[in-house]
């Protein structure tokens, strides 16, 4: 058992004449070893990525919440007066009269016109 150990610390494993199966393994096992560390490296960039991704777009739907707020107080009647005001412009005192057409009326365009 001693041996056997201190065969292995010395890697005597390696020299032997059947080393060239054990460095083939070994070789192996840093290819996958070397694989799997640029895996997790690009894997973790891309968490970055879409956590950077994920805080640009709540700064974007904020700034449109703001915006969108902002275009609503413009669209107020009393905004837009206030604003008229400046150039003297009045909102008009007599209210809106809803028109109608007679569509039968409407083919007859011409005896419109003569009377």
């Amino acid at each position: 058992m001693k041996q056997e150990i201190y065969a292995i610390l010395k890697a005597k494993y390696l020299i032997h004449d059947d080393a060239i199966k054990n460095w083939r393994f070994i070789v192996f096992l840093v290819l996958l070893v070397i694989l799997m560390i640029a895996n997790t490296q690009r894997f973790e960039q891309k968490v970055f990525e879409i956590n950077e991704l994920n805080n640009e777009v709540k700064e974007l739907r904020s700034e449109f919440v703001d915006k969108r707020s902002a275009l609503m107080k413009l669209k107020m009647e009393s905004t837009v007066s206030q604003k008229m005001e400046v150039k003297q412009i009045f909102p008009s005192t007599v209210p809106p009269v809803k028109i109608r057409v007679n569509k039968e009326k409407e083919q007859n365009i011409f005896e419109k016109l003569w009377q």
